[in-house]
């Protein structure tokens, strides 16, 4: 299953992993329906600092066994953004704990985390997540720095979230004038 072809071009990337065989996603969510959930073997495989490997255990562990510390745990262990995006689609947007996560994610000062953090609020979103008002000032308290953001990646990330707000909530859309009216943002 390995492509070398797919592998080389993550590296010129800098999709830094010890190994990487550039085995693709649908060939990973195959190999993960045949193992089933499995948290001994996830935490096992997200040990390894192999591509593949770090993949398949954001795929078979089961999110009620995931508590918020090995989440954070497992968090600081992401160096890069693909596998930001994977963790946050495969298991992070699962956790009982999500919103709190993504939104202490999205407030930190790692953007690898602001990615991570990103991505599981825009999948909370598409599940209807009604943030509080005290959700939705650090939600845009964060995205308006992001968008400020020197790091295209957080940028892009912040920008997808904010897209997954359903635009019929009255405080988003009031929120969302008032930030497009900001100064700082105008350059954006």
């Amino acid at each position: 299953m390995m492509n070398g072809v797919a592998s080389q071009s993550m590296r010129e990337k800098g999709l830094g992993y010890k190994i990487n065989w550039g085995v693709s996603l649908p060939a990973l969510k195959s190999m993960a329906a045949e193992y089933g959930k499995d948290s001994v073997l996830a935490e096992a495989l997200w040990h390894e600092d192999i591509r593949e490997c770090k993949i398949l255990a954001t795929m078979i562990m089961p999110a009620e066994d995931m508590d918020v510390e090995t989440a954070r745990s497992w968090m600081k262990q992401i160096s890069n953004q693909e596998m930001a995006e994977m963790t946050a689609f495969n298991l992070f947007q699962y956790l009982a704990e999500a919103k709190g996560l993504a939104l202490e994610w999205i407030s930190s000062g790692n953007d690898v985390e602001k990615i991570c953090g990103y991505n599981v609020a825009g999948r909370l979103f598409v599940k209807g997540w009604q943030m509080s008002n005290e959700e939705a000032d650090v939600f845009f308290t964060s995205v308006k720095s992001s968008v400020c953001s020197g790091n295209l990646a957080v940028r892009h990330a912040a920008v997808n979230a904010l897209s997954r707000l359903d635009e019929s909530d009255e405080r988003v859309s009031m929120m969302l004038k008032t930030m497009l009216d900001d100064d700082d943002l105008n350059n954006f």
